[in-house]
């Protein structure tokens, strides 16, 4: 099961009928997951022990990981993922002086078939879950904060402690 997109009294539920935890431990989760963004459930280290088991036993996770990644010369970022053994989709951050921009998938393949996409290039299969939606800016959140992190030019990265105030036009 995928946590990412559940929210916070489906996750309390499933924590409390299917692990037998205190609704307080999905809030803890959700810390980990959204504020810290992580995925490895052995690094949240305010879980318990047994929690953290029965999570990693289970086989809950928290989105789905990179396949491929690219990085232009602009600082343009492009994620492939995989949804199943075969198919798969694509997120890319293109950063731009004053913000950036965030392409998600909503759907494995498209039926517009632009020459530039390989998303497209599948053709249609099926809408993407909330999870799967949710997964991609998690993750993307997540890597571009690591790469701001690790670089002294991380134009357009959001960052963990600054956050910029939304432009109403």
């Amino acid at each position: 099961m995928n946590l990412l997109g559940l929210p916070r009294a489906e996750l309390e539920a499933f924590v409390a009928a299917r692990l037998g935890a205190k609704p307080f431990r999905a809030r803890q989760l959700m810390k980990w997951i959204y504020r810290r963004g992580a995925a490895d459930f052995s690094s949240m280290t305010d879980l318990s022990q047994d929690f953290r088991s029965q999570l990693s036993e289970g086989r809950q996770d928290c989105g789905s990981g990179i396949v491929a990644e690219q990085v232009s010369s602009d600082g343009t970022r492009k994620w492939m993922l995989r949804m199943d053994e075969v198919q798969g989709i694509e997120t890319v951050y293109i950063p731009e002086p004053d913000r950036g921009t965030l392409c998600i998938s909503s759907q494995v393949g498209c039926a517009m078939d632009c020459s530039f996409c390989s998303t497209a290039q599948q053709g249609f299969n099926r809408n993407l879950s909330v999870a799967e939606i949710v997964g991609q800016v998690w993750l993307a959140h997540r890597e571009l904060a690591a790469h701001a992190e690790g670089s002294d030019d991380a134009r357009g990265c959001p960052s963990r402690t600054r956050r910029r105030p939304r432009q109403h036009h």
